[in-house]
């Protein structure tokens, strides 16, 4: 079976291209008003483009399981000009001391964690490295989203090269299951919500959960 991480060091260099802007940029610039500073960390920040909100003012940390990943995040903050310490490693076992960062964030990087326990054990993670009062910002794929209806909540969703098609595997969490995973991880859930381009009333369709997290 092939690993998500090696799935991503293929599709590397043709992400950089794909995706070079922040996905949910009026959420992260509320983010670097709300925060003012300090030391943040990205995980599964993949080549880098959700750091240009945060690209002044923080010490910004960048952690992915992907090396080719991280080799496009090297040369998107050069063409950028900021700088990030960049780390490879798995969310599930970060590697940093308790209470190392201010503020973390990370978009769309947790719904791609097989197994529950393994799910539960990077958002115990995630608080254990941040500072008593530190926030996160996380966002996962919501199974509710139209084209997701009476499918499993485990997907492998494909991606294009040039010579072949390869897939991402992704776990769709409901408002409800990522709730009570938060809680169980000991987090306090300050808001939960759809992304702010959403326009329907039912918050249930999104295509994105979004929480804001504070560890008490």
């Amino acid at each position: 079976m092939t690993t998500n991480r090696e799935v991503f060091d293929q599709i590397a260099e043709s992400w950089y291209g794909v995706r070079h802007w922040p996905l949910l940029k009026e959420e992260l610039d509320a983010l670097a008003v709300r925060w003012q500073g300090g030391n943040l960390l990205n995980i599964g920040c993949a080549h880098g483009p959700d750091f240009l909100p945060f690209s002044h003012g923080f010490e910004l940390w960048g952690l992915d399981s992907s090396p080719a990943m991280l080799k496009q995040a090297v040369r998107y903050s050069t063409k950028f000009k900021f700088y990030v310490k960049l780390v490879a490693a798995d969310a599930v076992s970060l590697p940093f001391p308790d209470n190392s960062f201010d503020w973390a964030i990370s978009v769309a990087a947790y719904h791609h964690i097989r197994g529950r326990e393994e799910r539960e054990k990077a958002f115990k993670e995630l608080r254990r490295v941040l500072k008593p009062k530190g926030e996160a910002f996380v966002t996962v794929w919501n199974r509710g989203q139209p084209r997701f209806w009476f499918r499993s909540k485990e997907q492998q969703v494909p991606w294009r090269l040039k010579e072949k098609t390869v897939y991402r595997y992704y776990y769709l969490f409901s408002y409800a299951e990522l709730r009570k995973l938060l809680i169980k991880a000991d987090w306090e859930i300050i808001t939960m919500s759809p992304e702010k381009s959403y326009r329907f009333p039912i918050r249930s369709f999104s295509r994105n959960i979004c929480v804001l997290l504070k560890k008490c």
